[in-house]
């Protein structure tokens, strides 16, 4: 009897539905799963003009998965991850080069009120001594300074290295699971739990650098840069690489089947494009731009004093010694420099003081900051300080919106691939039902079989 056949299909079908429910309901709390569906369709009749159908089937599965809202939650992840990496380097400029106990501009000042001091009896030792320490001190600052700027350098060289290997390994998977998904497709295999994994690692992936995914024929994702460059074709990954260069910089290398390409880092997005970002357009340029201060402070400090006169009529004698390259600090009071051959005497007089006025007068002279250009001795490190704060907040500001928009983003995905409690609670009862409804036609179909054998027998 047909009857009992169009029943059991439904019974089947409604056992797949209430599979496939209980899936959804056990990963409720899985991250990154994405839930599932049937798609029910109806067998068509056989020969005959009275029969009115032959049941109905699972046609497929349904994995409920959107592709632009996926894509929209990758580039989120990438803008997040360039954000969030370079604020607490920028915060702990800020805190250091701010603070009046450790700023370059407070020791300045300190150092030129010493000097005018000074100018009050230019013959006295503590005040001329005075001068001698409070340049230490200055110096100190802008060693210190420079030397947080050296280690958050060497911290970001550390964080891409170690970054790197990770790209690779997610590139690597992704490439894995893109020949697990295409094979298990070819033979009709459910793959969805394959494709959760690799959308996850992409995931992992986005936040690191910067991609573009396209989806494939067989099932597989192509993921590439943002500047073109492929990271995996099928199932075939590249290979990053860290190069260290002679002059202590690195750069990034891709290679794929044998091509090697050279990458842009800024441009790279992620982590590691936050990375590149930061040390090349913030740090690289501020840490040059008090290289630059403490190059030309010394620089004119040194020249006027040679122009004037030590305490005993000889020459006066330089008072900072500058040199880039130095371990223990660029910025240092010469080997010489002392109390007495500070030249203050403009004529060799020891009471004196027309250079020393001159000296004093190089505050409100003009030099060139690499960073800001060209700008008084006295406001330059107040500016860059300034212009990092700019950068800092402006930072601050796009990655609170880069929070914002990935929060947006992943919702968005939850509304049409994440699992909800009270949708799957009412298809429990619905296919629940449509199982005992089937049943119930089994049943009467046997009574119906049994009653006609029974007026045969």
């Amino acid at each position: 009897m047909s009857i009992i056949n169009n029943a059991l299909t439904g019974a089947l079908a409604a056992q797949v539905a209430l599979n496939t429910t209980s899936q959804n309901v056990a990963n409720v709390k899985t991250p990154g799963y994405t839930r599932q569906g049937i798609l029910l369709s109806a067998l068509p009749p056989g020969a005959g003009p009275r029969s009115a159908g032959s049941g109905v089937e699972v046609s497929a599965l349904l994995r409920f998965s959107d592709g632009y809202k996926s894509q929209q939650m990758w580039r989120a992840a990438s803008d997040l991850g360039q954000r969030t990496l370079a604020q607490p380097y920028l915060t702990q400029l800020e805190q250091v080069m701010g603070d009046d106990a450790s700023s370059i501009s407070s020791g300045l000042d300190d150092f030129f009120k010493a000097l005018n001091a000074v100018s009050v009896d230019p013959t006295s030792t503590p005040l001329r001594q005075q001068v001698i320490t409070t340049a230490n001190s200055m110096a100190q600052r802008v060693n210190s300074i420079n030397n947080v700027m050296s280690n958050q350098r060497l911290s970001v060289q550390q964080q891409r290295t170690a970054t790197v290997p990770q790209i690779n390994v997610l590139s690597q998977n992704i490439a894995t699971l893109n020949q697990k998904i295409a094979s298990a497709q070819s033979t009709g295999t459910n793959t969805s739990a394959l494709m959760d994994a690799r959308d996850q690692a992409i995931d992992s992936l986005a936040g690191l650098v910067g991609v573009e995914v396209i989806d494939q024929p067989d099932g597989s994702r192509n993921v590439s840069l943002r500047s073109g460059q492929p990271l995996v074709l099928g199932g075939t990954a590249s290979a990053l690489k860290v190069q260290n260069n002679a002059n202590g910089t690195q750069s990034l290398q891709l290679t794929f089947a044998n091509q090697a390409f050279s990458l842009d880092g800024v441009s790279l997005g992620g982590q590691l494009g936050g990375l590149n970002d930061f040390e090349n357009n913030v740090l690289l340029p501020l840490q040059q731009s008090v290289s630059d201060i403490a190059a030309q402070l010394a620089s004119k400090m040194n020249a006027q004093l040679a122009l004037g006169f030590a305490m005993d009529g000889t020459a006066g004698g330089p008072l900072f010694d500058y040199d880039p390259t130095s371990s223990s600090g660029m910025l240092k009071l010469n080997g010489t420099a002392t109390a007495a051959n500070l030249g203050f005497s403009a004529d060799g007089t020891p009471g004196n003081s027309g250079n020393l006025q001159k000296i004093i007068a190089l505050k409100s002279q003009p030099i060139a900051v690499s960073s800001i250009g060209n700008v008084l001795l006295g406001d330059a490190d107040t500016q860059i300080v300034g212009k990092l704060g700019v950068d800092s907040q402006q930072n601050q500001s796009l990655l609170t919106t880069a929070t914002t928009v990935r929060n947006q983003a992943v919702d968005d995905w939850k509304s049409t691939s994440g699992v909800n409690s009270d949708e799957e609670a009412i298809s429990l009862v619905e296919y629940q039902k449509m199982y005992q409804a089937n049943m119930k036609v089994i049943s009467v179909a046997n009574s119906l079989f049994d009653a006609t054998l029974a007026m045969m027998g």
